[in-house]
């Protein structure tokens, strides 16, 4: 995965401006930054559901702008993704949800599906949870759920999108640990966004902070943490005063409450 100088805008707000980082094979990159900086912005353009104004994204060599939608869809099925809600389909088990994109995308037989998905529920601590359903689940089972999901293709590039939101101490624990031996067992390159300093200063080889619109910082958690950028310090220390503002752009407020009609 390479973001080479994306610029991107919505409705004339630049959200990226010449951003760049790298993703490397086997490795886990962090991805971390402010509420409002555009980290799931940054996830849809990885998976071409957007594109940059200018400037590149390349996924496994490709630059994603150069692709057509087959040739698209095929990239896709190289990635796995574990969303933010774990997004699992409500009406089916745990057993259908992880065997979904089997069958959506492969012609193998039932006897193979099983074994794919019972060998993926138990590398996650789940497969005595095959047959319940989806609301019979605590958060941290369901994110362990999706998780199967995610990897049942044996994807080369997984994607987290805030892994950690939601999870008490001991599941949080178990996803930290589950992200680290998928990653040393299959050598897959991750990518994880999120705003969990700590959690991602345990696992990432490799951590970039977004700010302002593009990379202010980047290196190993500990280059991070001992950084000396005001904005920076800011981030990894939690400070509430500081470059990143608590206010989003908006006129006095006493313009505004002062001023006719709707704001």
């Amino acid at each position: 995965m390479d973001v080479r100088d994306a610029c991107y805008s919505v409705r004339g707000r630049a959200i990226f401006s010449g951003l760049s980082l790298q993703a490397m094979k086997g490795q886990i990159t962090a991805v971390m930054g402010p509420s409002g900086t555009g980290k799931t912005t940054l996830l849809r353009l990885m998976t071409a559901q957007i594109y940059a104004d200018s400037g590149e994204v390349r996924v496994f060599g490709q630059n994603l702008a150069d692709l057509g939608s087959r040739q698209i869809f095929a990239l896709r099925k190289r990635m796995g993704m574990l969303f933010q809600n774990s997004a699992l389909l409500s009406d089916f088990d745990v057993f259908e949800n992880v065997a979904f994109p089997l069958r959506e995308h492969t012609d193998l037989t039932e006897a193979l599906i099983r074994s794919l998905v019972l060998t993926k529920l138990n590398a996650v601590g789940l497969r005595g949870a095959a047959q319940l359903m989806p609301e019979e689940l605590s958060g941290g089972m369901a994110r362990r759920v999706a998780l199967a999901r995610a990897v049942v293709m044996d994807p080369e590039l997984l994607i987290y999108d805030e892994p950690f939101v939601g999870l008490d101490p001991i599941a949080l624990g178990v996803i930290l640990r589950l992200i680290q031996q998928l990653n040393q067992a299959l050598g897959i390159t991750s990518i994880i966004v999120s705003h969990d300093v700590h959690e991602l200063s345990s696992i990432a080889h490799r951590t970039y902070l977004m700010a302002e619109g593009r990379i202010v910082a980047s290196g190993t958690p500990e280059d991070l943490a001992r950084s000396n950028e005001p904005i920076v310090h800011q981030f990894m220390s939690g400070d509430p005063d500081g470059p990143a503002p608590f206010h989003y752009p908006a006129p006095e407020l006493t313009t505004e409450l002062l001023a006719d009609g709707p704001p």
